[in-house]
């Protein structure tokens, strides 16, 4: 028997799921995450969840972990101390930064500019240069850059990040300070931009590499935890970590290139969606995850989630590949206000969080969230966690009370008014992903999963018109099952810089072909065979003179006509309208893909069409500004081919889908809800 374990840290909960490589069959657990130590409700809800389903540690064989322990590490500020080498001249590399402020025209007056990671005082000069096209302008002064490295111990350093100008073009020098560094300090991770972001401009370079260093210490404590909690519970479960852009990478890796981390929370329900988009045969598909802090919103285009060539996370923007994931402050425990100064409703972005959480939770909470607004309006019944966990109602119906006094309303209008204000937050969202790419949403359906997803999901589906609306089976977990469904991916780049008419075909294929080998290199030892590993190219092209490229997938052997041609489409989806002048191929990048996880999705078994066996009870909620009656129905009890007409509340372990009046939610093969107009 083989087993993959999946496991998806959220602020709220920690998301656990098993599942038997051969059939398919999954067992699912929620626990409450421990914010002080991630890794205990890691490691803790793991046994737990194996005990439960009778599963020996030894039969796992790959424990697949999607964290956030990069991401709050950065947005908590509790970072390593940088010391920062670069070449003689650019010492205030991080301070002059980008020309850009964010915020409209007269921002730069109120903007607080970013400490850069890697202080002034750390950072000292390396006395060398190498020239545009990789020749050495100026050698190395090793006496000189050891007196300089003397400074650095007296800043205390507790790591080292080291970058050189035009070291995409030759890293001879770079590799030599290392090991400098590396004699000197021996105990600090050192990181090298020429491995990190081999690709010219040397701000976003030396920023990206900087950010590694800064989370490294972090990263390598936490996941050296892990793999000794892993060993002393006795499994020989190879443990994997989610990277930004939805593949894994290696506990290693992880542990020498974290940056690839930054946004591995969001991306688990990104490759959960695909997985269910490819089961339920709908190729695009918006996907919203709505959790208890914040919801997270992207798009897929042809069962291929949409990546950009950064990732964002607070004020810090650094050059990996992440999937394309706007956020916004609105979850369940998204806070109601009514500020005197406007006297309008608010809702978000504070939150409840955990602790305290909603009035409803009983905790102590006493502020009005999106959760109570829920409760009061019928939309979540008294019972949740499977009956586990008791929702104090009267609690939460003096919490939203407060909002309705402020407006003068009835206790169910301001509770509509809540609901109504934190779906606009989501539409907006999605209209982000959506609209202003160029997309038209009515050509999507629309996935809502995450805690509180599908309680909403209906309802954005209204307002995107994007039908249907399609509810995973356990969605409260699916992060997890995309942790555990996606595969292994290396990547490597070049920069290229030559313009179309000024280079051919030959020598293109001649740096991905050098590229493919390093990345087959790494995935082979990795264990991957040659059989299973799939080759992606990608370039940067952009037209001469541009300062932005937009990035093209190609399959392996394009011709650059064609990609020309391919870029003069995106650019006008993009942005209306196209260039006279020639285009220019500014990166290479290739990417290596191991084996697809070989996960069956469980299949239901086929119902007679009407969904009565799964009725628990009839139930009354507030809907179209009045009472009406609804049903509420056991999830686990509907088969395929069900339809539950709405006003309906379908409850399961991790989370309950509301279903609105004048629709109908179809009940498909592998148990996803199709909510659709009735």
């Amino acid at each position: 028997m083989s087993y993959r374990l999946g496991v998806d840290v959220g602020g709220t909960f920690t998301d656990l799921i098993v599942i038997d490589e051969a059939t398919g069959r999954a067992v699912r657990d929620k626990v409450p995450s421990t914010p002080a130590d991630p890794s205990q409700a890691v490691i803790n809800g793991a046994r737990k969840l194996c005990e439960t389903a009778g599963i020996a540690p030894t039969d796992l064989s790959l424990f697949l972990h999607g964290t956030t322990v990069a991401t709050n590490a950065v947005l908590e500020g509790k970072v390593a101390r940088v010391g920062l080498i670069v070449t003689e001249g650019y010492r205030h590399i991080l301070q002059i930064a980008r020309s850009l402020v964010p915020g409209g025209l007269a921002a730069w007056i109120v903007w607080p500019k970013p400490t850069p990671m890697a202080p002034l005082e750390a950072t000292i000069e390396a006395p060398e240069r190498m020239g545009a096209n990789g020749e050495i302008v100026r050698p190395l002064d090793e006496a000189k850059l050891r007196a300089n490295l003397e400074r650095l111990r007296a800043e205390k350093v507790e790591a080292i990040t080291i970058c050189l100008i035009n070291s995409y073009m030759n890293d001879a020098h770079e590799r030599r300070v290392a090991e400098i560094c590396a004699e000197v300090f021996p105990d600090l991770p050192i990181s090298v931009s020429a491995d990190i972001l081999p690709e010219m401009q040397e701000y976003e370079r030396a920023l990206t590499t900087v950010a590694n260093s800064a989370v490294r210490p972090t990263v390598a404590r936490y996941v050296g935890n892990l793999e000794r909690e892993l060993k002393a519970w006795g499994t020989p479960a190879k443990l994997n970590l989610l990277r930004s852009d939805g593949g894994l990478m290696s506990a290693e890796k992880s542990s020498s290139a974290p940056v690839n981390l930054l946004m591995s929370g969001p991306a688990g329900g990104v490759a959960g969606a695909v997985y269910i988009a490819k089961n339920s045969g709908h190729p695009n598909v918006l996907t919203l995850d709505m959790g208890g802090t914040s919801t997270d919103v992207a798009l897929i285009e042809d069962y291929q989630a949409r990546l950009r060539r950064e990732t964002s996370v607070g004020h810090l923007t650094v050059r990996a590949s992440s999937l394309d994931v706007k956020t916004v402050g609105a979850g369940g425990g998204s806070i109601a206000a009514v500020p005197e100064l406007t006297g309008a409703l608010r809702v978000g972005p504070q939150s409840a969080g955990a602790v305290p959480g909603p009035a409803a939770y009983g905790r102590g909470g006493e502020l009005p969230t999106v959760t109570d607004a829920n409760v009061v309006l019928g939309y979540l019944p008294e019972n949740l966690l499977g009956g586990t966990f008791k929702l104090d109602r009267p609690a939460a119906e003096a919490a939203v009370k407060t909002v309705a006094d402020a407006l003068g309303l009835s206790v169910l209008d301001a509770a509509a008014g809540i609901i109504a204000i934190v779906n606009e937050t989501m539409f907006g969202a999605l209209r982000l992903v959506s609209v202003q790419q160029g997309y038209d949403p009515r050509d999507f359906a629309l996935m809502a999963f995450g805690g509180a997803g599908p309680l909403h999901g209906n309802a954005m589906g209204m307002l995107m018109n994007s039908w249907p609306v399609i509810i995973p089976p356990s969605p409260g977990v699916l992060c997890a099952y995309g942790d555990a469904t996606t595969r292994l991916r290396v990547d490597a780049q070049r920069s290229f810089n030559k313009l179309v008419p000024n280079t051919n075909d030959e020598e293109v294929d001649a740096v991905i072909a050098e590229l493919v080998k390093q990345v087959s290199e790494e995935l082979a030892a990795e264990g991957v065979p040659a059989a299973d590993i799939e080759i992606r190219t990608e370039l940067d092209i952009r037209y001469a003179g541009q300062a932005f490229e937009v990035p093209l997938y190609a399959a392996p052997g394009t011709k650059i006509a064609t990609l020309a041609e391919a870029f003069d489409v995106e650019h006008k989806r993009l942005f209306t309208f196209n260039l006279s002048v020639p285009q220019e191929i500014v990166n290479i990048r290739v990417v290596a893909l191991g084996k697809a996880a070989n996960v069956e999705a469980e299949r239901l078994p086929q119902g007679d069409g009407t969904p009565a066996a799964a009725k628990v009870r009839d139930h009354q909620v507030y809907m179209d500004g009045k009472m009406q009656p609804a049903v509420i129905y056991d999830r686990s009890k509907l088969r395929a081919g069900d339809v539950v007409p709405g006003p309906a509340i379908i409850t399961e372990m991790d989370s309950t889908t509301l279903v609105h009046s004048g629709h109908a939610a179809t009940v498909d093969a592998f148990g996803n809800l199709l909510i659709n107009p009735a």
